[in-house]
């Protein structure tokens, strides 16, 4: 059969951006990045044509020495400067944004005490629009924490800059109210030898769709991305990573870990790793677990590699998926432990290396008494 005239398939890199909805065609739920999703439970934010009502808005307590939060235009030089959409539904979040949160942490500024905004929705009803920006100067160190609850139709974008030699933990918990809807995009830059460590915790909400993807700006950048995320009863949770090497000398590790339990749960996880032709001494790798408590649940799980490079550290993926390792449930109820407790504890043991990478005490005690909850109401 004859190829010409056929053009070649589009490599990430290559994929269409914009800050237009006009410029994308309207989805059908046919297009490879959004085959998981259902569409119908968006509420319509898919359509990418509707009326934007007033979006959540943030607090926080007293800023730390060297931190500034303002609200500024969209308009602002920074906005838009990491972030460029590449999907429908965070183009309509960047055209219907009010304006945007600017958080900055001022170069050299090293906070001992982590910094949390919240943002907490007070309905369902409508769809919301939501923009933040976040810039951590060069050499400086910070942790942030971002949490998201109550009701709420949100599309939403933030933007991160680490510039260089700086050190950014950032934690994001979605925590929603049982209607909430999110479709979310966040994006990092990071600078010369600047490193970000993630944790992406989603535990509430009737649908999240959060896409996380980096680029690197010079030479020795580190992106850590570690991902928590339990989907109970009919929930669907959805992450999607395109981490973009396109400088050389760069790393990056990418470790999700789920659990589901209940008919119609669902998870998706797609981890895309980009290594471009000038990328070379790349060091990446990928990997997904997921853990299924009960009969009825679905989880998705594709990793991805596309290396244009040959000269490069190292790169590789891995994914599974399965139900209790029966080895561990025998050990432990060999030295006398019920099985209800033998299970909680291979599901605190699974969750438990992520759970110790986030850094606020309090944060990290609220997060496991969640999955404490959540495994007690399904009798395990």
């Amino acid at each position: 059969m004859s190829t010409e005239g056929i053009a070649p398939p589009k490599t990430k890199s290559q994929a269409l951006r914009s800050f237009h909805v006009a410029d994308f065609p309207a989805l059908t739920g046919r297009e490879e990045e959004w085959r998981f999703t259902p569409l119908k439970r968006l509420r319509g934010l898919a359509a990418g044509d509707l009326a934007a009502s007033a979006a959540p808005k943030h607090e926080y307590g007293t800023l730390p020495e060297g931190v500034t939060v303002a609200t500024v235009s969209t308009s602002d030089a920074r906005i838009g400067g990491v972030l460029t959409p590449f999907d429908r539904i965070s183009a309509w979040a960047f055209e219907n944004a009010a304006d945007a949160l600017l958080v900055e942490v001022a170069k050299e500024t090293v906070l001992a005490e982590p910094f949390t905004l919240r943002l907490a929705g007070h309905g369902a009803e409508g769809a919301a629009a939501a923009h933040t920006y976040l810039s951590v100067g060069a050499y400086a160190e910070a942790t942030v924490v971002l949490e998201q609850t109550g009701s709420v139709t949100l599309a939403d974008n933030v933007e991160i800059a680490v510039a260089d030699g700086a050190k950014l933990t950032l934690v994001t918990v979605a925590d929603w109210a049982a209607d909430a809807v999110q479709a979310q995009h966040i994006k990092v830059k990071l600078g010369r030898d600047a490193k970000i460590l993630h944790v992406q915790v989603s535990l509430g909400g009737d649908l999240v769709r959060q896409f996380t993807s980096v680029d690197y700006a010079g030479r020795g950048g580190e992106a850590e991305l570690y991902g928590l995320y339990f989907a109970d009863g009919a929930q669907h949770i959805e992450h999607r990573l395109l981490v973009d090497h396109s400088v050389p000398d760069c790393r990056s590790y990418v470790g999700y870990r789920g659990a589901l339990q209940g008919e119609g749960a669902h998870t998706v996880w797609v981890g895309d790793v980009l290594i471009q032709d000038q990328a070379t001494g790349t060091s990446t790798y990928e990997v997904n677990r997921n853990l299924l408590l009960s009969d009825g649940a679905r989880a998705d799980s594709v990793p991805n590699l596309e290396i244009e490079t040959g000269e490069i550290v190292g790169a590789g993926h891995a994914s599974a998926t399965g139900r209790f390792d029966d080895e561990q449930l025998f050990y432990l109820m060999a030295r006398g432990i019920p099985e209800a407790e033998a299970r909680k504890l291979v599901v605190r043991g699974f969750f438990a290396e992520l759970l110790g990478k986030i850094p606020a005490e309090d944060l990290r005690e609220r997060l496991g008494a969640a999955i404490e909850e959540r495994l007690e109401k399904a009798g395990s």
